[in-house]
């Protein structure tokens, strides 16, 4: 729809630039402050949750393995002491 007034044709005019222009710096501040996010975050040396999880899985698997083994020394120590048994 057209005004009759060239003025607020102009008008209308800088006001969507403005907003396209607002948005696009946004856009741009928005990229700029997620790479500073992913830089601090490297730095951080953060590790990521799946990698955590099957850290702890294998620390479970291999504090069962040497309960087993001391278990097994443990007998083997108690038969070597009373041959009896």
């Amino acid at each position: 729809m057209q005004s009759q007034h060239p003025f607020f044709d102009e008008m209308a005019k800088l006001t969507t630039s403005a907003m396209g222009l607002a948005q696009a710096a946004g856009d741009e501040a928005k990229a700029a402050f997620r790479a500073q996010a992913d830089r601090f975050v490297a730095d951080m040396d953060l590790v990521r949750r799946d990698e955590l999880d099957a850290l702890r899985a294998e620390i479970t698997a291999l504090r069962e393995e040497i309960a087993a083994l001391k278990g097994a020394k443990t007998a083997k120590a108690k038969t070597a002491a009373d041959p009896s048994i």
